[in-house]
């Protein structure tokens, strides 16, 4: 049976329409008219939580209204991210999606969300620079990334080098930098950076590819030798170090990040309205200051563009995680 809409019908179907674009409008113009919660999927005290509160606090001064950080920690993100994208897409429940989050679907089985399909992108806040590192002490003829990799080929899997956890950024920055240069390391995984930091220290492994906000201190402090960055550009607080495409792999990028996302089906205004608010506190000298003190540096996204760079890191890691048989299950 073929359903024709005659004029009554298309008429209802076209007020339907117009009454649901000037209700999204109205709540638009009345929005926030209560406290914004900001979910941030890690404990306390990280580089992801101190710049959701950064970030807060501006937001709430812009907007008028508090804005609450609830931190909900747990299997890289996954637990919160999960219960956000089944709250109401209103606007007022917000979450700091950071690269692990956007990751874990692939590394665990039964995550409950996925950040493509089930999030409304914003703005994305930060990047935070990832770094290969070296301990001098055991390793006093690398300073170069090439240097690194000729070592590795010499002695087959004999070199092992750590991260702060199994699916962790760095763990997937190093295996696809293993692909791309055809060399073999041991990955020795650590759960956290801190200890994985503190075993490199102590000579227990040589190398890792480390988050720039631990390594940073104990580089300039030269304990430990930095050979190069995953950023396309060179990073301003080691202008020296060089990054890896600049060595000899011109399309390699490994860049963690942190962006602020709505439960899917938010209003497109209040999306816009949280983007350009986003992108106002983000120009302000005082904010970016305050976040790279924090460890993380200012970079804003709009909405469109976010959304493109969920989808290509999403496709990308995820390749690498299948590839390379990576589970945390």
């Amino acid at each position: 049976m073929t359903l024709t809409l005659g004029p009554r019908g298309l008429g209802r179907r076209l007020l339907l329409a117009t009454l649901a674009l000037a209700s999204s409008a109205v709540f638009a113009q009345s929005f926030p008219n209560r406290p914004i919660k900001l979910v941030v999927p890690f404990p306390p005290g990280g580089p992801t939580d101190t710049a959701s509160r950064i970030l807060g606090q501006r937001l709430a001064e812009r907007l008028k209204q508090p804005v609450v950080v609830e931190n909900r920690a747990g299997a890289s993100g996954s637990i919160a991210a999960a219960q956000v994208a089944k709250a109401p897409a209103d606007g007022y429940t917000l979450m700091m999606l950071a690269t692990p989050t956007l990751l874990a679907p692939h590394l665990y089985k039964k995550a409950g969300y996925d950040v493509v399909k089930d999030f409304s992108p914003i703005a994305s806040v930060y990047d935070l620079p990832i770094v290969v590192v070296v301990n001098p002490n055991v390793l006093p003829d690398v300073s170069t990334l090439p240097q690194l990799i000729a070592k590795a080929k010499a002695q087959p899997g004999k070199l092992n080098y750590t991260s702060s956890g199994a699916g962790s950024f760095g763990h997937l920055s190093m295996e696809l930098l293993k692909q791309l240069g055809q060399f073999d390391m041991q990955h020795v995984p650590y759960k956290g950076g801190v200890p994985a930091i503190t075993d490199l220290l102590g000579g227990q492994v040589p190398v890792m590819y480390a988050d720039m906000v631990a390594a940073l201190p104990h580089i300039q402090a030269g304990k430990l030798r930095a050979l190069a960055v995953g950023s396309p550009k060179r990073v301003s607080v080691t202008p020296d170090v060089p990054t890896v495409a600049e060595q000899g792999f011109a399309s390699f990028e490994a860049v963690s990040w942190g962006a602020l996302l709505a439960p899917a089906g938010t209003p497109k205004d209040v999306v816009k309205l949280l983007s350009d608010q986003v992108k106002a506190v983000l120009a302000e000298k005082d904010t970016q200051d305050k976040l790279l003190q924090a460890g993380t540096f200012p970079a804003y996204q709009s909405s469109e563009q976010l959304a493109q760079r969920i989808r290509q890191d999403d496709a990308k890691w995820g390749k690498v995680i299948v590839d390379k048989g990576i589970s945390v299950d």
